[in-house]
């Protein structure tokens, strides 16, 4: 399934340790470009649903893409809910969106047979099946708990305590 949540457990744990130095919204949008191919395929029957989007090269084109559009929108969105304590710059969007779209291409690879992620210096998939994909999915949703836990913490220190 296109667009799947599930990625977003590596990108909370990123944020967690990354703070200011992580866009999770440039990571998540990061993670949606990469699938557009595979949505495009399953719309029109491809037989090849991750193809040069799901390779190192697709991925870093992707990413580029996904921080000079995710920057500016990401930017808005902070300013539009107020929240002008942090600015994101272009080393952060360009960071962000990296991670998201060499994560993917990592996560992916594990449980999809048609994807051939280091094209073309090398084909197949040597990174399939090294998780059964419950033990992947359990493992970004360790990472989404990790992360979360990390931030609430953080989010506790710099409140103070009621009174």
């Amino acid at each position: 399934m296109p667009f799947t949540p599930i990625h977003l457990g590596a990108g909370l744990a990123v944020k967690a340790m990354g703070q200011r130095h992580f866009s999770l919204m440039i990571f998540a949008g990061s993670q949606i470009l990469m699938d557009i191919e595979p949505l495009l395929g399953i719309i029109y029957g491809w037989p090849v649903l991750h193809g040069v989007s799901h390779t190192l090269g697709g991925a870093l084109v992707i990413g580029t893409m996904a921080a000079f559009i995710g920057k500016p929108v990401s930017q808005w969105v902070l300013r539009y809910f107020r929240y002008n304590k942090w600015s994101i710059t272009w080393r952060v969007g360009l960071i962000s969106a990296y991670i998201g779209t060499f994560s993917h291409i990592a996560l992916d690879a594990v449980m999809h047979s048609d994807m051939n992620p280091l094209r073309p210096l090398v084909y197949g998939n040597p990174w399939l099946g090294v998780l059964t994909i419950a033990q992947l999915h359990l493992l970004c949703l360790v990472l989404a708990i990790i992360g979360l836990t990390i931030m609430a913490i953080q989010h506790r220190w710099r409140t103070p305590a009621a009174q």
